[in-house]
């Protein structure tokens, strides 16, 4: 069979300066690789019969041992891009205690989590050991798991750091060191911990790194790290996948708390993305209260509390998830249809990488960014900087156009948690971040002391919002 590489298209050379034209790939099998009879037989029993287009692309290249330049957004295969090769070049070697062989880092506790369950069927039949490596849970028994030895760790760059610096962890003997999500680690903060990381693995070792950006951190990592990297980048960007659909709702300032609890009550899953944990948190009682059945996740939320809630959201126990863009990030929820931007993000990076929540693997999705009318043409100017040219509609809580963009309709209005009835909110032009939910007005003086008080928080959010925006 015919390598995507042999082809002589951009997508699978060395890297190269300007080259990006791209081309049709040849047909790429499973069947057709160099992999394991247990590793084929383990997809054909989870009915995973032709490789997604990061695949094909990638899985020759990274089985012969190249160092391998992804470029792809979530939700287009790499797990298994990146899995496979893994697992494959590390059958038939046993770890020695705290010596792992191959390393994946990636961003968040939660991504950490779905690469191991999804690539732990494939290590099961390999009879290589995971060991998942994160904050949030008991270091001792990570510690301990590192201890009995396991060929393989899936780890997030802090809690790494600190196994090593216990001693539990050594990475001298790490051969295949694969970034996911590079660009997120990096934005996160993680470039130093990942330096120090690919600092420490064998230094003639395989290294693959998957990134949706190549940006100033993300390049740097590329040139002092990957050798000679063959390129892949057969995914376009999140805005400008076909089969999602992109809305700026004009929502009249009144008018928007109404907006979101009827978008959030339709009939079907939705992500709402928020800037700050405590809008998180208030939005999430006032949709309960309303008879929304939502969840809160962001990175306040213990990591049991983290996990169940997004058991649940994946389950449909809950339909609504309100995030924040930190807890967010390498998401990766079935047949999710729509996102909704509550607050705007803040650049166009945030809008691909929450749009890449929906539309994944060749479904269908939408994106919906509520803005009222003063921001429209800052958000615009965002969005376009995303590649994105979405459809303009002012729209009004009850209105069938609403319904049509979002599926939203009417709230039960029953609450969930045995309080009150949430009252429809005082009008105001406020955003969501500090807005007040479902405890009525206030009165007298007393009023406006808590009012002004509410005023200093909601400053000091936004402030706080900032900074960390800007690192």
């Amino acid at each position: 069979m015919k390598h995507p590489h042999d082809s002589g298209i951009a997508h699978g050379r060395p890297a190269q300066p300007g080259t990006t034209t791209p081309a049709p790939l040849p047909a790429v099998t499973f069947a057709g690789l160099q992999l394991p009879t247990q590793v084929l037989r383990t997809l054909s029993e989870l009915g995973v019969r032709e490789p997604f287009p990061i695949q094909a692309a990638t899985l020759p290249d990274a089985l012969q041992g190249r160092d391998i330049l992804g470029r792809g957004r979530t939700g287009s295969g790499k797990t298994l891009a990146f899995g496979l090769p893994l697992l494959t070049r590390t059958a038939g070697r046993r770890a020695e205690p705290k010596q792992p062989l191959a390393l994946v880092l990636v961003p968040t506790r939660e991504l950490a989590q779905q690469v191991t369950q999804a690539l732990a069927p494939y290590a099961e039949a390999l009879r290589l050991r995971i060991a998942t490596v994160v904050g949030g849970t008991s270091i001792g028994r990570q510690a301990a798991a590192l201890r009995e030895g396991a060929e393989v760790v899936v780890a997030t760059p802090g809690r790494l750091h600190d196994l090593i610096e216990r001693n539990a962890c050594r990475l001298g003997r790490v051969r295949i060191t694969v970034l996911d999500e590079a660009d997120q680690m990096c934005d996160l903060g993680f470039l130093p911990q990942v330096a120090a990381v690919l600092d420490q693995v064998h230094p003639d070792g395989q290294r693959m790194l998957f990134s949706a950006t190549l940006d100033r951190d993300v390049d740097e990592l590329v040139r002092r790290y990957l050798h000679d990297p063959m390129v892949h980048s057969v995914d376009p960007a999140a805005g400008t996948v076909a089969t999602m659909e992109h809305h700026l709702l004009v929502v009249h300032g009144p008018d928007r708390y109404a907006v979101i609890t009827e978008i959030a009550a339709r009939d079907g899953r939705v992500l709402l993305f928020l800037d700050t944990k405590h809008a998180v948190d208030q939005l999430t009682r006032h949709l309960r209260a309303s008879g929304v059945h939502a969840g809160a996740l962001h990175s306040g939320k213990s990591q049991p509390q983290r996990t169940r809630t997004l058991a649940q959201f994946k389950n449909s126990e809950i339909t609504v998830l309100v995030a924040t863009d930190v807890a967010a990030r390498g998401l990766h929820v079935d047949d999710l249809d729509l996102v909704v931007n509550v607050d705007p993000p803040a650049d166009a990076k945030d809008y691909v990488h929450r749009a890449g929540r929906t539309a994944r693997a060749g479904e269908s999705g939408s994106v919906v960014t509520l803005v009222p009318a003063g921001q429209r043409r800052e958000t615009s100017r965002m969005m376009a900087g995303a590649g994105i040219e979405p459809t303009v509609t002012k729209v009004r809580s009850g209105e069938a156009e609403l319904s049509r963009i979002t599926g939203a309709r009417t709230p039960s209005g029953i609450p969930l948690d045995g309080g009150p009835t949430a009252p429809r909110p005082k009008n105001t032009n406020a955003p969501f971040r500090g807005l007040g939910t479902s405890k009525g007005t206030s009165r007298g003086a007393g009023g406006k002391s808590r009012k002004a008080g509410e005023a200093r928080k909601l400053a000091e959010a936004r402030k706080a919002a900032l900074v960390r925006r800007n690192g």
